[in-house]
């Protein structure tokens, strides 16, 4: 998956992936230890994580996505309304007319979860393109992410 606003890298086909109320991927990250190196396959044996590893979120780390501030309600609307604008003319008419009737929905939830939520944008940080969003689930270690379906296009690898 390509996001079709902006250079943003999704490809999550390794990943296990649910497609939500038509309007969302979702995508559950997971917590890895960075130990920049692969003693198994450098012929060395797996001497186990130092506590002093680096700790990361796979789906952040693989495909690079940079954290960003914090939205406020205010900032969220904004950049909902400018998202809104800039992908409609993008979708065909069919896509237009799902992602009208999905797009307050999904605007609705977010916004119910904007205290609990990290936003990410692609390595190029492009500011016209798609946010991606996380969230911990019911105290759960591993984060959740969310994209909208609709920003997304599919790409052949």
């Amino acid at each position: 998956m390509g996001n079709c606003c902006a250079q943003i890298c999704i490809y999550v086909t390794s990943m296990p992936l649910k497609f939500l109320d038509i309007w969302q991927w979702v995508v559950k990250g997971a917590i890895d230890v960075d130990i920049g190196a692969n003693p198994s396959a450098e012929g060395g044996e797996d001497e186990g994580v130092d506590d002093s590893a680096i700790k990361v979120v796979d789906i952040v780390d693989t495909f690079r996505l940079q954290e960003q501030p914090a939205f406020d309600k205010k900032q969220f609307v904004t950049y909902m309304k400018r998202y809104i604008k800039l992908l409609t003319p993008k979708l065909d008419e069919e896509g237009q007319e799902l992602f009208k009737k999905h797009i307050e929905g999904a605007t609705k939830f977010l916004l119910s979860k904007l205290k609990d939520l990290q936003f990410f944008v692609g390595e190029s940080m492009h500011d016209d393109g798609s946010v991606v969003f996380a969230y911990y689930k019911d105290g759960a270690t591993d984060p959740t992410f969310l994209y909208f379906a609709f920003g997304l296009k599919e790409i052949k690898c």
